[in-house]
């Protein structure tokens, strides 16, 4: 870059901590000639990048140029646009900069002698090549046009402060047509998701995705005439999954409440009041390890139909997650983690028992607790005296099928033993009517047929209790208003929670939970 001021130099060969003195010092000196580095003022826009790059008639342009006719009457003739200045490439008395608003990037053309008022080159030579930095974020207008080398740029008439940054951006470095991270140290663009965003641009295509694919959802569920609604976060009991909960107290109550694992239990006390599908987007939290699928706090769906069961939730799943796909990508064929899945209905479906012995070999339906504990270490996974048929089943499961399901493919008739608010199986001794979605590897969702059986709900919740005896901290309390409002009577009902983290990941070709959330949970330092 060609630039003979001396200051500039200096602040590139400096060290960060003397680029904050310098970009500290250009805000005193803006202040001292008159310029507000934070004005207060509103600063209208009237177009986007985006719109730009879209909407310009680039090819008629470049005719009409070649042609020697007017080109006054082609659009964007009078446009006012704001973001951060991201480059320049000083020439003497003209300059090219590159500004990024919200929606991408757009050339500016910058000519000393048209900002300049009455021959005063002070704007020019002092303070956009002295005292203008990257990052800087910055309002101008100006009009559309082409450059002899082919971009389309904006020809700058005026350039106004909006926000001076006191602090360098990290260098997206380029080599040989590769584009490395400009992040040396892997967990700061977690710790730092602003500089993350400002840097790279397809970061925030990914947050712009997940955006869109919960307002598909959204509407997909709205549009069948499903109610939306918020359940309580803070709750006395927690309750409807298999988790650990975060404990806090409430001084006032001079109680212990619980951040909630899951809504579950407070949607369908809205069933049993009269509603006939409530939907809820939940941030529900968990106390337990953390890795590239799992974060302390994350968010899912949980929808509640009555008078529906499991093999009609499963219709709907796929229905849903199909459209997502579309919406989001055009067709139902993704690519992630090298993978190329395919959300097209109808998918895959094994029983659970079906699934262990298609990729183990082993038939275990009928087995024993001793027995499962048998096969389990024959199949070389860790057991512990904490645990039942429940854990057993699920560690053999977990660590033997599902790494195998890539494609989108229901898991279904769990036993009942890893069930405890699922229906028991109409026709099949000791299943549930439950059902998982897994692709790529990983539960994407868990589906039910709802146990409304007041008296059967009890006895799964005392079997739950025996389990937290012999140690197990993920086992469900008994919550007896839950139990109460059963006995005032819930309709048959389908129950769904579907992981939007873990979709997001998928649908984004995100390699960790924590390339989807903004701000993931990180150790303090």
């Amino acid at each position: 870059m060609e630039n003979n001021n001396t200051t500039a130099q200096q602040k590139q060969e400096s060290s960060p901590n003397d680029q904050e003195q310098f970009r500290r010092a250009a805000m005193n000196e803006l202040r001292e000639i008159g310029i507000e580095p934070y004005p207060a003022a509103t600063y209208e826009v009237n177009v986007t990048a985006y719109q730009i790059h879209k909407e310009f008639p680039k090819e008629e342009y470049v005719k009409a140029c070649e042609n020697g006719q007017q080109t006054d009457s082609f659009p964007f003739r009078k446009v006012s646009i704001a973001g951060r200045l991201m480059s320049r490439r000083i020439m003497g008395a003209a300059s090219f900069a590159e500004l990024q608003d919200s929606t991408g990037r757009i050339q500016l053309y910058i000519k000393r002698d048209e900002i300049c008022p009455n021959e005063d080159k002070t704007l020019y030579n002092r303070v956009f090549k002295k005292l203008t930095d990257i990052g800087d974020i910055i309002g101008v207008t100006g009009f559309v046009f082409v450059t002899q080398m082919g971009e389309i740029s904006i020809h700058v008439e005026s350039f106004t402060f909006l926000a001076k940054t006191l602090r360098p951006l990290p260098v997206v470095k380029e080599k040989d047509g590769q584009t490395f991270d400009a992040f040396q140290d892997p967990e700061q663009r977690y710790r730092q998701r602003y500089l993350d965003l400002i840097v790279n641009p397809d970061v925030r295509e990914t947050f712009v995705k997940r955006t869109q694919l919960v307002n598909t959802m959204r509407n997909f569920l709205a549009e069948k005439g499903y109610l939306e609604v918020e359940t309580p976060i803070l709750q006395p009991l927690y309750g409807g999954a298999a988790a650990r909960p975060f404990k806090t107290y409430h001084n006032t109550l001079d109680q212990t409440l619980y951040l909630r694992i899951a809504n579950e239990l407070y949607l369908k006390r809205l069933i049993v009041g009269g509603y006939d599908g409530v939907f809820e987007f939940s941030k529900d939290f968990r106390n337990e390890g953390m890795d590239r699928f799992h974060n302390p706090e994350f968010t899912q769906m949980e929808l509640y139909v009555a008078y529906k069961d499991y093999n009609w939730m499963m219709d709907l799943v796929e229905e849903m997650v199909e459209k997502v796909a579309l919406t989001l990508h055009g067709t139902t064929q993704i690519r992630t983690s090298g993978n190329i899945i395919d959300f097209k209905r109808p998918w895959k479906r094994y029983t659970m028992f079906e699934a262990i012995e298609h990729f183990t070999g082993v038939d275990i339906s009928g087995m024993n607790e001793a027995e499962l504990r048998e096969v389990a270490v024959s199949l070389g996974i860790s057991t512990d005296a904490s645990m039942g048929k429940s854990k057993l089943i699920d560690e053999i499961f977990g660590e033997k099928c599902e790494p195998q399901l890539i494609q989108p493919t229901f898991i279904y008739n769990y036993p009942i033993e890893m069930s405890p608010l699922t229906k028991k199986h109409r026709s099949i001794e000791g299943l549930t009517e439950r059902f998982e979605a897994i692709c790529n590897g990983k539960e994407l969702c868990n589906a039910y047929s709802e146990l409304n059986d007041p008296i059967d709900q009890r006895e799964r919740f005392a079997m739950q209790l025996e389990l937290g005896k012999r140690g197990d901290e993920e086992s469900m309390v008994l919550d007896e208003d839950f139990l109460r409002a059963l006995e005032f009577g819930m309709p048959p009902t389908a129950g769904l929670g579907i992981g939007i983290d873990r979709l997001s990941m998928i649908m984004t070709d995100s390699h960790s939970v924590q390339d989807v959330l903004f701000f993931p949970q990180m150790k303090s330092v």
